[in-house]
């Protein structure tokens, strides 16, 4: 596929996403997708594996709610696609906040997404889901 048929792949995954369409997403990855988070003491992070480890991390991302105040930048070449972008949010647990400046490192082939690394801001995240102890 051309850098911007799979650009399209990509941007219909991210349309999904904002619809909470998990038989969309399911569609549009590879039965061994890998999708890695770095990071650690935060519910998503960690390495995802297979449309089983998907559906996990889906379940655990409805504990935040996200905004995309500026639609996200699309770089390709060959069968990576680069997605930069910019997000709002808050974790539903502990009513915190965050702003995360962030870039998917996304592996189309035939189709099909096949891996996804997330350059996030892990500690604004961490932060946001920490719990407050009490003194």
């Amino acid at each position: 596929m051309s850098a911007q048929e799979n650009i399209q792949v990509v941007k219909d995954f991210f349309a999904a996403m904002g619809r909470s369409d998990k038989e969309g997403l399911l569609s549009l990855v590879a039965e061994d997708i890998e999708w890695i988070i770095p990071g650690k003491d935060w519910a998503l992070a960690g390495t995802h594996r297979g449309q089983a480890g998907l559906k996990d991390l889906l379940q655990k991302s409805s504990e935040l709610e996200t905004s995309f105040p500026t639609p996200p930048e699309y770089v390709a070449q060959g069968d990576r696609v680069m997605v930069i972008g910019f997000a709002k949010g808050r974790v539903k647990a502990t009513n915190k906040t965050f702003e995360d400046d962030w870039v998917f490192d996304i592996t189309v082939r035939n189709g099909k997404l096949t891996r996804i690394r997330e350059y996030i801001d892990t500690q604004a995240l961490a932060l946001a889901s920490e719990m407050t102890a009490n003194p």
